[in-house]
């Protein structure tokens, strides 16, 4: 198998100077306009043909500035500066704005609705016509666009040969919406304002603020550029577009509709595409973070689903993957790979399946251990040989191998409804924020923790945690958060991942996942809910988000225990006070299960 390292080790070279652009509409089958970026070499010999790059936006495909756009470069847009990368590379690009969105006409209803992802084929189809492209596309992206990206496969346009989602959420219930099903509020409420305001041809209050200032709005086709009555008519058509945070604040179960569209959350996101993506054999090279909100599991789906030939990279950076997240890092460090082998490795990934037709083969996986660095590979995960080990919460808050010896024993617990886990967390970090999680050592005096003894010798944790609690509730409902952190030797405390559930979805399901996880399936239907009775001990069987992690010799282990995450998620129940007794009794032991990699 190759390294890391190996992928951007021998990227195309840049071959072209400058850039030459032109946006124009592509009327759909509907009657809708959709407006698209072409950007190609501006050298690009007179007959020559180059493999064609999708990006599917959401959040415009390029922005009106106040100053001309600078001469002989790629248009900008709200995202990184890629395209002027690839572009001198031997790639053409082209830029699309979704139905709904941005300079496009229509209506958006959901999410990566049928409709949309029917558009992206007939803007494939066209791409494939044209006399520049060598008849082979590929697509990128991160987090919307990214997932648009593995969407286009499901489109089943002949000439899409590989693709690369980056950041992206698998299921839109579990990894974004709904976590456990608590609703994931602030980024919901976030996300669904930015989008108006995109939406009414304003720039989103998540651009950074230089963006904001030089930027008028979403950039006209070039034929509309003068009248703009097109683009008027787009922005009048967004009006209509459905109100995420309304329709997503009244789903409280998998198979509820979002909003008026007669759709679930389930009928948008990627597995429900399963069949097309699988049957299409297009090679997928995903990148995800441990660290950013659900991207490395997503990335684990499709590596563990999808039998097609697959590089997956799981680092440790924030969203935008521009620089490190992971705690045992200084705050803000450059990302490991850097941007610019970011660039190069998905360079030669497209090199390899759109210009030399020599696609990897296989699966293999490339990730990153939090507290230790450098890279591992893999052709399974998690990675043979990992050893389940089962540690229990103990008298006096400890945590321990051994079986708690009590017959019957318990801790109380008030939750502490101003817990929190900040603003710059795994779910914020989507926002275009930050990704940084201080020491957590006074954030944990308002939740119930279970601490080990000192390690005496390194342990590493690669795979899925689990958390078992047994736990009497006062209330019927519930918000149960559950963290894996690291104690070092002087007290600091980092986070290293988390699992939530609600207590109403608490039955584990009797039919197997749609996709591969290693995570405790709970369906979160209607169907399969359950109300906590009041004051009876029940099981909850918590996965905890997947991780690599290095604790080292002399540090210890702990599991912290909260009710809430009010920065981040909805507050359950909304009102009251709400008292636990966690179990640790030899019938009842709460307990935690650790993958663990022998060394």
């Amino acid at each position: 198998m190759s390294t890391l390292q190996a992928l951007f080790a021998d990227p195309p070279q840049p071959r072209y100077k400058g850039v030459r652009s032109h946006s124009q509409y592509l009327t759909m089958r509907d009657g809708i306009q959709i407006a698209v970026d072409i950007m190609l070499p501006l050298d690009l010999p007179a007959g020559e043909r180059i493999p064609a790059l999708m990006i599917m936006a959401r959040y415009w495909r390029s922005l009106d500035l106040r100053m001309p756009n600078p001469p002989k470069k790629a248009l900008i847009g709200p995202r990184a500066a890629a395209p002027d990368d690839f572009i001198a590379r031997g790639f053409g690009l082209v830029v699309v704005d979704a139905r709904g969105t941005g300079a496009s006409t229509g209506v958006s209803r959901c999410p990566w609705s049928a409709e949309e992802i029917a558009d992206y084929g007939e803007v494939a189809a066209w791409v494939l016509a044209q006399r520049w492209c060598n008849g082979r596309i590929g697509a990128y992206g991160i987090s919307y666009e990214g997932a648009s990206a593995q969407r286009l496969i499901a489109s089943g346009v002949p000439g899409i040969r590989g693709v690369i989602p980056q950041e992206i959420e698998y299921d839109v219930y579990a990894d974004v919406a709904l976590p456990g099903g608590i609703f994931n509020e602030a980024f919901i409420k976030a996300w669904s304002e930015s989008n108006a305001r995109l939406d009414s041809g304003k720039p989103s209050s998540l651009f950074p603020l230089a963006a904001r200032l030089i930027t008028r709005g979403v950039r006209p086709v070039d034929a509309d550029r003068q009248a703009r009555e097109t683009l008027a008519q787009a922005l009048r058509d967004h009006q209509e577009n459905t109100n995420v945070f309304a329709a997503m604040s009244r789903v409280t179960y998998r198979d509820d509709p979002f909003g008026e569209t007669g759709v679930t959350l389930d009928d948008f996101s990627i597995f429900s595409h399963h069949d097309a993506i699988q049957g299409s054999g297009v090679p997928m090279f995903t990148w995800g973070s441990w660290l950013d909100g659900a991207a490395a599991e997503a990335a684990l789906r499709n590596f563990n689903t999808f039998d097609v030939p697959q590089i997956i990279v799981i680092g440790a950076w924030k969203h935008e993957m521009t620089r490190h997240g992971s705690p045992f890092e200084k705050a803000g460090a450059p990302p490991d790979p850097t941007q610019a082998q970011q660039w190069a490795a998905m360079a030669s990934f497209f090199e390899q399946t759109l210009v030399k037709d020599q696609p990897p083969t296989g699966r293999v996986l490339h990730y990153t251990t939090l507290g230790e660095g450098g890279w591992k590979t893999t052709a399974v995960f998690p990675p043979t040989g990992a050893l389940a080990q089962r540690w229990y919460f103990q008298a006096g808050r400890a945590l321990s191998p051994e079986m708690p010896g009590e017959a019957h024993a318990a801790d109380a617990y008030t939750v502490d409804f101003e817990a929190t886990t900040g603003t710059t967390n795994r779910w914020h970090t989507q926002m275009a924020r930050p990704l940084h999680y201080p020491d957590r050592a006074r954030a944990d005096r308002r939740l119930l923790t279970y601490t080990s003894e000192a390690l005496k010798t390194d342990i590493e944790i690669t795979g899925w945690p689990v958390v078992t609690l047994f736990v009497a509730s006062s209330e019927e409902d519930g918000a149960f958060f559950v963290y894996l952190e690291d104690v070092d030797e002087r007290g600091v405390v980092r986070y290293l991942t988390e699992g939530q559930l609600r207590g109403i979805h608490r039955r584990l399901s009797d039919t197997p996942p749609p996709y591969a996880t290693g995570m405790p399936y709970h369906s979160c239907r209607r169907s399969d809910a359950a109300p906590m009775p009041r004051g009876e001990t029940v099981e909850l069987v918590i996965g905890l988000q997947p991780i690599s992690a290095l604790v080292r010799q002399g540090h210890r282990l702990r599991i912290a225990v909260a009710g809430a995450d009010k920065d981040t998620f909805a507050r359950i129940p909304a009102a009251g006070m709400t008292t636990l007794q966690v179990s640790r009794s030899q019938g009842a032991a709460s307990h935690v299960v650790l993958p663990i990699i022998p060394r």
